[in-house]
């Protein structure tokens, strides 16, 4: 196997045009769908359907999310960042108004679930935040890793009561179908974003490997092996409290205006939480940190279960949860880039996230599922928290180091 050594690009400046729209791409992908929740019970009202069918849609949607991401990330790696992010905006587009237009389950499941979990797939973190690794040096990856995750927590923020502000004036229908016009303008934002791994102001040195040698070499790899599995909490966790927060508010007798509040709030301290997630990750262990996090979960979900419901303990819980949400996302993918390199952290950094979205499927289907079964959220709560405790205890021996490669290493 032969090595390469790219150049790298001397004192390269700081690539503001790129960063800025892969942060609002990143703001439109993730804000309409962290809303779904808002979706639920007027759809349900009109449709006459139960929980578990709109709590299978999303789960579906958080699946295909997960499937997508890889693949979608590996063909942005080789044939493209703005192809992929174009093809997300339609895709996104067509699934909302579907989800619009449903008449039946099955449609709600192949417009909402499928089409836009490929959607969000094809423009998520993972094909962004890749492109912004191409660009920016080591030393700034793990900072501009956390604005990109943040523009998506400002995305949460924003959708939340612009959402509930369209659904309460022009109906949750006509509110996905103007949602959908939204994302038709992801192709144009996307312009800066051209290029692939071949590309960038800023290279590493690589190891010329193949698609599959890389698979390899990943899974074979014992601490990205814990990163993958740790990662499935974070999606169950999230999903689940995305999907049915607003009905578990509802369920324990906490006015409906609190659930805009929370997903608001959530939103807006997960922007900080990003942000000082990316800061704290390029100064510390990133393992140790992300096993802090996941700890921080647990507690607080299980002072939130354990307290009298309140609207003092609704706002306490999201402001502290908004700070923990999205904060595993910039060290987790700075881990990737740093075992591996950029060449296919596309890819790679998608199957992290593919088992993210596993965890996603069963925190929303399971929601539904044992609401149904038993009337009652709680059992998913505490299953939450032991997932916590779990993903605490695999990250905290992830190695921060690249893969060992010696014949790289002769090359240089």
């Amino acid at each position: 196997m032969a090595d390469t050594v790219s150049a790298r690009t001397a004192s390269p400046s700081f690539p503001w045009l790129i960063v800025i729209c892969g942060c609002i791409i990143a703001a439109m992908t993730f804000g309409p769908r962290s809303a779904m929740g808002l979706f639920q019970l007027p759809m349900l009202e009109d449709k006459g359907w139960d929980r578990s069918t709109f709590a299978l849609a999303m789960a579906i949607q958080n699946l295909v999310w997960g499937v997508g991401q890889p693949v979608f990330g590996a063909i942005a790696d080789r044939y493209g960042t703005w192809r992929v992010l174009a093809l997300s905006g339609v895709l996104y587009a067509l699934g909302l108004f579907l989800m619009a237009t449903a008449d039946t389950p099955a449609v709600l499941h192949i417009g909402g679930g499928v089409l836009v979990g490929l959607g969000v797939a094809s423009g998520s973190f993972g094909v962004v935040l890749a492109a912004f690794a191409r660009n920016v040096t080591a030393e700034n990856r793990s900072l501009v890793f956390g604005i990109g995750t943040a523009a998506g927590s400002a995305g949460m923020f924003l959708f939340a009561p612009i959402s509930l502000g369209l659904i309460d004036a022009f109906g949750w229908s006509d509110t996905l179908v103007y949602l959908s016009i939204a994302m038709l303008a992801l192709p144009l934002l996307a312009i800066p974003l051209a290029g692939n791994s071949a590309s960038g102001s800023v290279r590493q040195a690589e190891f010329e490997q193949s698609f599959g040698a890389a698979l390899r070499e990943a899974f074979a790899h014992r601490s990205f092996v814990l990163l993958v599995s740790g990662f499935f909490v974070c999606g169950f966790q999230l999903a689940f409290i995305t999907t049915h927060f607003p009905a578990y508010l509802g369920d324990i007798g906490i006015d409906a205006r609190y659930a805009v509040i929370a997903l608001a709030l959530i939103g807006f301290f997960n922007i900080i939480g990003a942000l000082s997630s990316g800061v704290i990750g390029q100064h510390y262990s990133k393992p140790i940190f992300l096993a802090l996090i996941y700890l921080a979960r647990s507690v607080a979900v299980t002072a939130f279960i354990l307290l009298p419901a309140t609207p003092t303990t609704v706002v306490t819980f999201s402001v502290v949860m908004g700070l923990l949400w999205l904060s595993t996302v910039p060290p987790t993918n700075a881990l990737v880039a740093i075992m591996f390199g950029t060449k296919y952290l596309g890819m790679l950094g998608g199957l992290v996230f593919f088992s993210h979205q596993v965890g996603s499927f069963l925190g929303v289907w399971l929601g539904g599922y044992l609401y149904d079964l038993s009337g009652s959220y709680i059992g998913v709560w505490w299953l939450s928290v032991a997932l916590g405790l779990f993903a605490a205890i695999v990250h905290w021996p992830i190695q921060e180091k690249p893969v060992d490669r010696p014949a790289l290493a002769a090359a240089e």
